[in-house]
């Protein structure tokens, strides 16, 4: 099982179209994949999921952590790093059986022209801890805005030769 982690909880963001594009790129592969937004998560997870405790809300979330076999993280620049949300779902989830020894590719992606560079090397830190295989090729897409068109499809010619390149990678990973 493949999950697309769209890893902000803003609504109608960038980050949960660029997931969606990754899906569809998938599935013309002939690869099943499903997208966990977090805007999905409960809106209090701080109270409700942390520490052992678990809600009926996130034991959904848990299963589909659990039955993932590979994850791939689309991650939006918040304030130079990844977003607080993505921290706080990762230690929300079950240990070790939600990431250990599974793997990842990481895509960043921000308005400004480094595609969250750091954010990404933070949470290969994170994922490294975890014991969670980041696959090498991480991509990172700067000035969003002018990547996606109205379809929420990318169409600059490099972005989608590199897109392409990790995902036959991801496959074979």
């Amino acid at each position: 099982m493949v999950t697309i982690i769209s890893s902000t909880n803003r609504p109608d963001s960038s980050t949960s179209k660029l997931a969606a594009f990754y899906k569809k790129k998938l599935a013309e592969k002939g690869v099943d994949s499903q997208i966990l937004h977090l805007t999905q998560l409960p809106t209090n997870l701080i109270e409700s999921d942390l520490y052992g405790k678990r809600s009926a809300e996130f034991e959904n979330i848990q299963q589909i952590v659990t039955a993932t076999d590979k994850f791939i993280f689309v991650i939006p620049e918040y304030n130079g790093s990844f977003p607080g949300v993505l921290k706080v779902f990762m230690d929300a989830c079950s240990f070790p059986e939600s990431f250990y020894e599974k793997k990842a590719a990481l895509v960043g992606l921000s308005s400004g022209k480094y595609g969250n560079i750091r954010g990404l090397d933070h949470f290969t830190g994170i994922c490294n801890y975890m014991h969670l295989h980041v696959m090498p090729l991480k991509i990172h897409i700067g000035a969003i805005n002018k990547e996606l068109d109205k379809n929420g499809n990318l169409f600059e010619k490099d972005t989608l030769r590199f897109t392409e390149e990790q995902i036959e990678k991801f496959i074979n990973f």
